[in-house]
């Protein structure tokens, strides 16, 4: 029987203490990691083979890692997961507006990591065939838009809507919460809920983003429209609703 290459991972932190940790810890969870301290590194090693998905310190050497996440955002699909020391709050906006598929601070426990890694590379495709069929697919429809849950991806017709793992992750929750308003925190808790921070403002960012994807006018949304003082509301096909 031919088995599955396992994802290939490529860690970039200076820390060295960290850099070795996650490259153990997700070795043994049947990953293919390569990790190296900067940007310089980054480089050399995206030139000598190709990544699933790459995990990126903010703060580097050199080069500063949303400086990367930019060349790497203007080059290539590849996911990223942003790491920064916590309390970073606007290098966690800058992050996800560049395009990063997630963001995590420091410190966190590697299981979180792992959690985070499975679900950006679950979104990405690069799952093995026992994990991907054991999920259902289930299809959210509004408007001309498709959601397709195991896929993970959002087709307008046959056309894909490039989506980060982030944004994705959002629109599922607003999908499946139709005609709800639903508060930042409400949001950050069913999006499987990593720490955030009060008044933690990457939810905005998403809602941006978003709309920028799905509305023909991003300043008169239909689909995703703020409850003023309250949160947002996903109204399918634009239809009133009762907040």
């Amino acid at each position: 029987m031919e088995t599955t290459a396992p994802p290939k991972i490529l860690v970039v932190d200076d820390d060295p203490g960290l850099r070795d940790l996650l490259q153990r810890y997700l070795e043994e969870q049947g990953y293919s990691v390569t990790a190296v301290p900067d940007g310089t590194g980054m480089d050399a090693a995206l030139e000598q083979a190709s990544f699933d998905l790459l995990i990126l310190d903010v703060m580097l050497p050199g080069e500063d890692g949303l400086s990367l996440l930019r060349r790497i955002v203007n080059k290539t699909r590849l996911p990223v997961i942003m790491v920064s020391a916590r309390g970073e709050d606007i290098d966690r906006i800058v992050g996800l507006e560049v395009g990063a598929d997630d963001y995590i601070a420091k410190p966190f426990n590697p299981r979180e990591m792992l959690a985070r890694v499975r679900a950006v590379l679950r979104r990405h495709g690069a799952v093995h065939e026992d994990q991907a069929s054991a999920e259902e697919d289930d299809v959210g429809r509004f408007g001309p838009f498709e959601l397709h849950t195991r896929a993970q991806c959002l087709l307008r017709g046959e056309e894909e809507v490039p989506l980060t793992t982030g944004e994705f992750t959002l629109l599922r929750v607003l999908v499946e919460h139709p005609r709800r308003v639903l508060d930042r925190n409400t949001l950050l808790d069913l999006i499987k809920g990593y720490e955030h921070q009060p008044f933690d403002r990457s939810i905005d960012v998403r809602v941006a983003r978003l709309r920028r994807k799905i509305e023909d006018d991003p300043s008169q949304p239909r689909y995703i429209r703020t409850v003023w003082g309250r949160g947002y509301l996903f109204a399918p096909d634009g239809a009133e609703a009762n907040a």
